[in-house]
């Protein structure tokens, strides 16, 4: 059975912190192949500065192009909103009997995942592998058979920061792999 890793997100841009993530996953890790699934913009919430699901889910395909260990998904487009991770996993175990799925996260993700919506049932039927940062305090689940801890390389980059350095007319070179900066120079996304 395929293992396939999903990194949810909503790459709002995509950046190189997010890449080194999914690439170390990838490939330091039993997983095949880890999947982006972008996270659609929630109709409940106010517009914000939430780029449209597919420019992110291009953005995306554009920054893993030559990864053949990554894949983009747009699988939560098509599920009602919001979103609940539970809901996206039975959906894909449906859908790919064939495949194995694992939660990636964040330390800071699992020291909150008690509050996620049935996290009990997420836990029951998926591994989750933590990419671990050093300031969350994650003690009560080093044990736990379902999660495994890695220490993976991690950069202090934001989305939001890119934005604000597009919206500033700052140089985000080096930020974003080289496609998705000329993307986002010949669009005007973000600098309104």
């Amino acid at each position: 059975m395929r293992k396939i890793g999903l990194f949810f997100g909503s790459f709002n841009p995509v950046h190189v912190g997010h890449l080194i993530i999914a690439n170390f996953m990838a490939n330091n890790t039993d997983l095949d192949e880890l999947w982006m699934v972008v996270s659609p913009h929630n109709p409940h919430k106010k517009k914000s500065t939430l780029a449209n699901n597919y420019i992110r889910l291009d953005m995306i395909n554009l920054a893993i192009e030559d990864n053949p260990k990554l894949k983009s998904s747009n699988v939560e487009f098509s599920l009602p909103v919001p979103s609940y991770t539970v809901d996206t996993l039975a959906y894909l175990k449906e859908k790919h009997a064939e495949k194995d799925f694992v939660l990636i996260m964040g330390g800071d993700n699992l020291k909150s995942f008690h509050k996620w919506k049935n996290h009990e049932v997420i836990l029951e039927n998926h591994e989750i592998y933590v990419y671990q940062r050093p300031t969350h305090n994650i003690e009560h689940w080093e044990d736990h058979p379902k999660v495994k801890l890695f220490e993976a390389p991690l950069m202090q980059i934001s989305s939001s920061f890119i934005r604000k350095s597009i919206k500033e007319g700052k140089s985000i070179k080096y930020l974003v792999t080289p496609p998705v900066f000329d993307y986002l120079n010949q669009s005007n996304l973000y600098r309104k």
